[in-house]
Parts: C-alpha cells; sequence; structure tokens
C-alpha cells in the first residue's frame, strides 16, 4: 500500500517503467494536433448517431466508451505531471543550494556537481 501512495519519481530506481513509459507516450500524443483532430471526429460521430437517432443503446455505449478513455488518460496525464513537477523540483532545490553555497563562499563543488548531475540527467530521458 505505501508504494501506491509514493509519488513517482520516489518509487526508485532510475530506470524507466513500462506504465512511465506509457504515460509519457500518451503524454506526448494527447498533446499533438492528431489527437485534437480524433477527438472532434468522435464527437462529430457522437452527434451523428443523435441526429440519426440510432437506438439509445447504441448511444449510451458511444458515451462511456467516451467516458472510460477520458478516465485512462486522466490516469496517465496525471502520472506525467507528477513526474514533471518532481523533475522541476530538483532542479530548483539543486541550483538553491548552488547558490547559497556560493553566498556563504563554502566548497561548491558538492552543489555543482549535484546540479550537473540533475542537468544531464534530464537530457538523457
Amino acid at each position: 500500500m505505501g508504494m501506491i501512495l509514493k509519488h513517482p519519481s520516489d518509487r526508485g530506481g532510475s530506470r524507466s517503467k513500462p506504465f512511465e513509459r506509457l504515460a509519457e507516450n500518451a503524454s506526448r500524443f494527447t498533446s499533438s494536433a492528431s489527437f485534437f483532430g480524433i477527438c472532434l471526429i468522435l464527437v462529430a460521430v457522437a452527434v451523428a448517431l443523435h441526429v440519426i437517432g440510432l437506438p439509445i443503446t447504441w448511444l449510451v455505449f458511444v458515451g462511456e466508451a467516451m467516458s472510460a478513455v477520458t478516465l485512462l488518460l486522466v490516469a496517465l496525464l496525471k502520472n506525467s505531471e507528477l513526474r514533471a513537477e518532481r523533475a522541476v523540483e530538483r532542479k530548483l532545490d539543486a541550483i538553491a543550494a548552488v547558490l547559497l553555497e556560493g553566498q556563504e563562499g563554502g566548497d561548491t563543488g558538492q552543489a555543482h556537481q549535484k546540479l550537473r548531475s540533475i542537468l544531464g540527467n534530464e537530457e538523457v530521458s
């Protein structure tokens, strides 16, 4: 149960898991013009089904299918959003550490190295 409640980036390992890859790909696809076009077509089909007067069972089926897709997309996109948010937080923390060490006149090597590592990891992903 504890694993479920952890932030996606805190679940361990640097290797991308299948769900994370799926969520990332879904995020890229759903932000594309192609996906918007598909959505427009689906809405047009739903409206057309109403206009031509298909039986209510078909209309309910189309509505439930669209609801199911929406629910899945919310789950996938939320996962991507959380991982992106955590990456930004890590970068900001590292930048703040470098700035703080620079102001205090301390050894900036460790903070600089951590910042380089974080920025390097983001370029690889």
